[in-house]
């Protein structure tokens, strides 16, 4: 197969593809119906064209035949008035009319027969033509029928463009709020361990450890609170400030004794509040 060869069967194996996908049958069943439609008209006609030609025929001949009756009369009249060669033209003359009227016998006999075959022809072909319409709207009504179907079809599933594209989108949008809430919930973590620190103020790690050592010893001075509201029975308020904690802690705490309370008195007993030595 040569170049030229193969060029053209590809070319018109994608024409057809084409025309496959755009063409619509029930076009197709109207087009087909209106060629048999033209071809039953032109046959109709043929037969009032050869009904009109006979007809012709028959009119000629009713002339021929009353012009040969004419003659008839003529010679008989002629030969009672005893002029033998004027009724002898007027027979010669009858006798051509009878040759003509012989031919356009003839002529519709013919005619006759090729009407007669027209008009079975016609019927024939308008026989056809009405089992093809019946068809043809059957035809059409089931594609119609199974082309709503297909599309009511393609609607419920969601194959079709739209709800696959709504699909998409939907599907996008799920997807990109679970990743927004994801980071949202990653950042909260990482701020809240300090492993992000806030950009407008930023802390250095030494600045970290001190802060980490405040808030312990924030802890430590609200212990020794409780401690002392348990020991003296009397409330104190959590968060005073260290002068107020320390004081408490003096009026709790023994007193040391210094080195010279020990040169001086060496049996003497410290006493704690609460306790005895």
């Amino acid at each position: 197969m040569g170049v030229f060869s193969r060029i053209s069967t590809i070319f018109q194996a994608k024409t057809n593809k084409v025309l496959n996908r755009v063409e619509d049958p029930r076009d197709t069943l109207d087009l087909s119906y209106e060629k048999q439609m033209e071809s039953l008209t032109k046959v109709r006609r043929s037969v009032a064209d050869v009904a009109t030609a006979r007809k012709r025929i028959e009119l000629q001949a009713a002339q021929l035949q009353k012009q040969a009756d004419r003659l008839q009369q003529q010679a008989k009249a002629a030969l009672s008035q005893g002029n033998e060669d004027l009724a002898r033209e007027a027979l010669s003359r009858r006798a051509a009319i009878g040759e003509q009227l012989a031919d356009l016998e003839t002529q519709h006999a013919q005619v006759t027969e090729q009407q007669e075959k027209l008009v079975e022809t016609s019927q024939r072909l308008q026989g056809q033509v009405e089992q093809f319409r019946t068809r043809k709207e059957t035809l059409k009504a089931s594609y119609t029928a199974a082309q709503a179907q297909t599309q009511v079809g393609e609607a419920i599933s969601g194959i079709s463009k739209s709800m696959g594209d709504a699909g998409g989108a939907m599907q996008r949008a799920q997807d990109k709020i679970a990743s927004m809430q994801a980071r949202a919930g990653a950042m909260d973590e990482l701020l809240a361990s300090g492993a992000l620190n806030d950009l407008d103020h930023p802390v250095d790690d030494i600045q970290a450890q001190l802060d980490k050592v405040s808030a312990g010893s924030q802890v430590d001075t609200e212990m020794a609170a409780l401690k002392a509201e348990l020991a003296t029975g009397a409330p104190a308020a959590l968060g005073d400030s260290e002068d107020e904690t320390t004081a408490d802690a003096e009026i709790v705490e023994p007193a040391v004794p210094s080195a010279e309370d020990h040169a001086t008195a060496p049996d003497a007993s410290v006493s704690t509040p609460g306790k005895e030595a």
